[in-house]
């Protein structure tokens, strides 16, 4: 891996620097060789409160700039030292902060030289549309990453974004990982969907493979993990055999049914997480 993504809120910044630095250390890579990710906090969306959101994770991180950072999602909530601010109720506590500011705050990072690019995550396109027709904008967003899947293609949010060279990347794209703190278990299981299984059979290659290969033909980055070394060596041919390959497959341009649901991940409790999407998906609106 060379790609690394990173955030404030995962707490583990630390770690991933001393690895980082052991590797430079020994000679297996150089800094220029890593491309590192950091997040800009809910809690820090005010915009006299960034630059320190990234100081911190540059000091933990013992690095001089990072590579890309981007506003973790359009949330804002209470500033303080509790990540997670709630209420008695146990109701989160939302700010209320012009994130045209923020912005504007993400780009003198960019200025002094703390970061290379700029861009946002879980944005939609109303989202993106007022970052993007601010007076004085100086850095449009180079990526807007947001779950992406066989099952929730943000197919108009794509398109929005190829049309504005934003990049897409697209996490949860083998299905989540089902974490009960965040997701329904009434869920389906991506990689146990049988179209995606027959066509995975198909080609023989695994349903991972298939759903990574999607996304690639489609223009989509791809973020992907795995806790076990097999599968994370199987995950990595899907860019030999993007090499070896046409990256169009016929068989993404079926018309049988998904099942479909709204997201792994939801947004629905706060206004500004406004994601429309359809009841029912089918093949051809997918691939």
């Amino acid at each position: 891996f060379r790609h690394i993504e990173g955030t404030f809120i995962y707490g583990i910044e630390e770690e991933v620097g001393q690895a980082v630095h052991e590797k430079i250390a020994d000679g297996t890579v150089k800094r220029e060789d890593i491309f590192y990710t950091g997040k800009l906090w809910s809690t820090f969306h005010r915009p006299e409160l960034v630059r320190s959101c990234l100081e911190q994770s540059l000091k933990k991180l013992k690095f001089d700039y990072l590579d890309l950072f981007i506003i973790h999602n359009p949330m804002s909530l209470k500033p303080g030292t509790d990540t997670w601010p709630k209420d008695e109720n146990g109701k989160f506590i939302f700010d209320v902060v012009d994130l045209r500011q923020t912005w504007e705050a993400m780009e003198a990072c960019k200025d002094a030289g703390l970061v290379k690019s700029i861009g946002v995550s879980n944005f939609n396109i109303r989202q993106l549309e007022m970052i993007l027709s601010k007076p004085g904008l100086m850095y449009k967003p180079v990526l807007n990453q947001v779950e992406c899947h066989p099952y929730l293609n943000q197919g108009k949010l794509l398109a929005f974004c190829k049309s504005k060279d934003i990049l897409l990347e697209a996490y949860f794209v083998l299905g989540s990982q089902r974490d009960k703190n965040w997701i329904d278990q009434s869920t389906p299981i991506l990689l146990e969907d049988p179209v995606l299984d027959a066509i995975a059979k198909k080609y023989n290659q695994s349903p991972a493979l298939v759903a990574l290969r999607y996304q690639l033909q489609r223009d989509v980055v791809v973020l992907f993990k795995s806790f076990t070394r097999k599968r994370i060596e199987e995950n990595f041919q899907v860019k030999q055999e993007c090499r070896e390959k046409s990256m169009r497959c016929p068989d993404f341009d079926g018309t049988l049914v998904l099942n479909s649901f709204p997201r792994y991940f939801s947004f629905q409790r706060h206004q500004l997480f406004y994601f429309p999407y359809p009841r029912n998906i089918r093949l051809t609106d997918l691939f």
